[in-house]
């Protein structure tokens, strides 16, 4: 009788030591890399099923994906020689095949949580295997934390495995309280690593844009290494539009192309999953990195780029974003065409690339939206997650972000503990804003009809149906295609767990606005032009306070209102884009976002007007609806929008300066002496205006009352009276400063150094001039010709009258000959009048 399929599995060697340590601590870590046989051959072994003498046990298994439970479920009901719902079953959102001689079941991490909320026990589970953890999905670490709680509090003889693919296996064993790391060895091919960059240079990816140049590229690399390579090919992409486009520029190619992603048909999937006689080329995205084996490759080509969730709290959007992969990445991809053969992997970038690249991936829970994380660990009885033994903490911004988004749902308290609310929206395996949409649309639209758009909303549809959400809902109900078959799918499983409530009389293309609305209320958006002229596109603001913008290609029309279900925002845009919306009217709008209407009293500074402005304002959000006068507006308000337009516009720009004034000499002896004399500049006046500017701050109303005050007398507050030095204001820094012709001339403070400007003939007889701030400063002194002009200008009079007089006697005598140009002018009579005159 041959040898069963599984024992050639290499990972059957390391069964006697995982036996061992789950029969002694309990947990175990286990490290295998791909085609192993670590997620379809141990299940089997800890299970019992492999007649060796092993006793019973249940075992659940949880793998990241849909696609992988499907597929690791198949693979061991075949090695079993059985048929997927008898020993073997799987359950995944929406379908479920197991029976009563069910004793594997493979489900995904979502599952497994839920299964953890409903009965913390899991009863009658023996073993929990959590397959790919090396790959930080969030909802594996959730899943893992909850466990080791269960196993510490409730069930001491709940048996762990965390399976990985990578040799990085210390964070798992830690967590499991220094379980013991099981290592299995695969049969390892050599694998030629080929360079293969694009000939030239290509954008970088942004958002979830790719540069066709980029993607051209990887699909000649195919094609070269289909002619200079034997086997199947396996090429790595970051999503279905990327794999979509390569698809299309491989026409002619002489193998079968096959496109595998989570959305690909069931039949699709199997195909590319099953051995097959013919060459093949399966474009896949990340999800056979490790999750599935694809028998047959002996050649990867990759274009270097993974798919990673990013969220702007701030805008209430959340997207996937193409980054470059990291290394551990790469080394697995390239890993699989060393399973059966030796191989070679094409990577498309630069060796020198790999410099840059990150060593791991980001775990998940540092990058994504929290707040269904949120809301499992606040049904968990920990909504802070302290308790919890995460490999990573959560960021405290992202969480706090997370629970004001379930405060606002009504699904947690104020002390973030989970409501009645809270527990129903996290039992119906939606994210809590469409649990809120469903659950609270049911009411307005019918519950099969909110089923249907929430269905929508759970799993987007294509591009290539338009943005148009109405529309797409029409187009879905009566199509066949895969993406159709699976939202039918999502209907009925929202259906079994949902209420009753026959549909209203309201319109479809209300109801999937209302519905879209209760989801995402901030993202209720109104045009910013009411009638754009043709061609145009409107602007919108959504209730976040974001811009937004239709796509050029929309269908949506020119519409006053929109439910937005869908926005990213394009690198360096200021505005959103919006992948996908609902017509809304201003009624629904309000209904919908009722928890955002607001009414109050405004008090501001307008910067465009340069005034303050008092108002009433209704509000949806940022979203402006109405607004009124404010006859009589609050004093502190208007004391706050008054030093608001000060800040803006600055001290000097709003309040009247006498020049030269008090305020120029006060800064002269800041800089000249420094203590006590104060800092008059903007931000310090700013700072003090308590001490100065009151009452008169408290009085000003709008911005000519600030024009009005006497800024002299107001500076006054802030000279050192103290200490008795305000009295030698006049004596360090004088208004004015009687020359020998006997007038009294005004200095100017408002240049780096005081200076004094006079007619030469009013200086006569004055060897020097005097210097200011205590002798520290001398006093620059301008000369002026008799007709009031500059002649000269020194900082050293007594110089100026030995070295530089006669130059400028002799320049201006002639022009000025009524006028006294005496030979030494230290011992000449000072005078304002002409010789004539005189």
């Amino acid at each position: 009788m041959p040898n069963p399929p599984w024992r050639d599995l290499p990972v059957r060697t390391a069964l006697p030591a995982l036996y061992e340590a789950l029969d002694g601590p309990g947990a175990a870590v286990l490290a295998a890399p791909p085609g192993t046989g670590k997620t379809t051959l141990v299940p089997l072994a800890l299970a019992g099923l492999l007649s060796d003498g092993r006793p019973a046990r249940r075992v659940l298994v949880a793998e990241p994906r849909r696609l992988a439970v499907r597929a690791a479920a198949r693979r061991m009901a075949w090695l079993l020689g059985s048929a997927v719902g008898r020993e073997v079953g799987h359950t995944v959102r929406g379908e479920r095949r197991v029976g009563p001689e069910t004793v594997v079941e493979v489900v995904t991490t979502g599952v497994l949580l839920q299964r953890l909320q409903r009965d913390q026990e899991l009863p009658g589970v023996d073993v929990v295997v959590l397959d790919e953890c090396h790959e930080r999905h969030l909802d594996a670490d959730t899943a893992l934390a909850f466990l080791l709680d269960v196993r510490a509090a409730l069930r001491p003889e709940l048996r762990i495995v965390c399976a990985s693919a990578t040799s990085d296996t210390s964070a798992w064993a830690e967590l499991l309280g220094g379980a013991p790391v099981v290592e299995a060895h695969g049969v390892s091919h050599p694998v030629e690593v080929v360079w293969a960059p694009p000939p030239r240079a290509v954008r970088p990816a942004h958002g979830t844009r790719v540069d066709f140049a980029l993607l051209d590229h990887v699909a000649a690399t195919v094609r070269r290494a289909l002619a200079e390579r034997e086997g199947d090919v396996l090429c790595f992409l970051p999503g279905v539009g990327e794999i979509a486009r390569v698809a299309g520029q491989l026409g002619g190619v002489p193998a079968e192309v096959l496109q595998l992603h989570g959305r690909a048909p069931q039949a699709v999937q199997d195909a590319a999953l099953t051995p097959s006689s013919s060459r093949r080329v399966v474009l896949a995205t990340a999800v056979a990195e490790s999750s599935l084996t694809v028998p047959g490759v002996r050649v990867v080509v990759d274009a270097g780029l993974a798919r990673e969730p990013r969220t702007d709290h701030a805008r209430g959007l959340a997207a996937l974003v193409t980054v470059r992969a990291s290394l551990a990445a790469a080394r697995q991809r390239a890993g699989r065409a060393g399973r059966e053969a030796p191989g070679a992997v094409y990577r498309c970038w630069h060796e020198a690339e790999d410099a840059r690249a990150a060593r791991f991936p980001t775990p998940e829970i540092a990058l994504a939206d929290l707040t269904p994380f949120a809301l499992q660990v606040a049904c968990w009885g920990d909504p802070d997650a302290t308790g919890l033994a995460l490999p990573d903490r959560p960021p405290a911004g992202a969480m706090a972000a997370a629970r004001e988004t379930l405060r606002a749902l009504g699904a947690v308290s104020a002390d973030g503990r989970a409501t009645e609310r809270g527990v129903r929206l996290a039992r119906t395996g939606l994210h809590p804003r469409l649990g809120r949409a469903l659950v609270d649309g049911a009411p307005q639209v019918g519950a099969e009809r909110a089923a249907e758009v929430v269905a929508l909303l759970s799993e987007e549809p294509p591009r290539a149906l338009g943005d148009d959400l109405g529309a797409v809902w029409r187009t879905v109900r009566s199509s066949g295609d895969p993406y159709a078959g699976r939202w039918r799918e999502e209907v009925r499983r929202l259906r079994r767990g949902g209420g009753s409530e026959p549909a209203t009389a309201l319109p479809d293309a209300t109801a999937v606005g209302l519905v879209v609305a209760l989801a995402f209320p901030e993202r209720i958006a109104r045009a910013r032009v009411e009638r754009p002229a043709p061609g145009e596109r409107s602007p919108y603001l959504m209730a976040s306070g974001t811009a937004a913008e239709l796509a050029r290609d929309t269908r949506l029309g020119t519409l006053p209102w929109l439910a937005v279900a869908a926005a990213d925002r394009p690198a360096g845009s200021p505005s959103a884009r919006v992948l996908h919306a609902a017509a809304l009217d201003e009624d629904t709008a309000l209904l919908a976002g009722a928890p955002l209407l607001t009414k109050r009293e405004e008090v501001h500074w307008d910067t465009r007007r340069g005034e303050v402005v008092s108002r009433q304002v209704e509000s949806l959000g940022a979203i402006e609806l109405a607004e009124k006068p404010l006859a009589r507006a609050d004093r502190a308000l208007v004391r706050a929008a008054v030093l608001e337009g000060l800040t803006r516009e600055g001290i000097s720009a709003l309040l009247t300066w006498p020049s030269p004034g008090l305020r120029e000499r006060l800064a002269f002896l800041h800089t000249a002496i420094g203590d006590p004399w104060p800092d008059v500049s903007d931000s310090a006046l700013l700072e003090r205006a308590e001490e100065w500017l009151e009452p008169e701050l408290s009085r000003a109303r709008r911005r000519a009352d600030l024009a009005r005050i006497k800024t002299t007398d107001a500076l006054q507050r802030l000279l050192p009276w103290a200490s008795g030095q305000a009295g030698r204001l006049d004596e360090l820094a004088p208004e004015r400063i009687t020359v020998p012709s006997g007038s009294k001339i005004r200095v100017d403070y408002s240049t780096e150094r005081p200076v004094l400007a006079a007619k030469l003939q009013e200086l006569f007889g004055w060897k020097a001039a005097p210097a200011l701030a205590g002798g520290r400063v001398p006093l620059t002194v301008q000369l002026l010709s008799p007709a009031g002009r500059p002649a000269a200008i020194t900082g050293d009079l007594e110089g100026f009258w030995k070295n530089g007089y006669h130059a400028v006697r002799a320049d201006l005598r002639g022009r000025y000959p009524r006028h006294p140009w005496p030979e030494d002018p230290t011992t000449a009579e000072p005078t304002k009048r002409t010789n004539a005159r005189k």
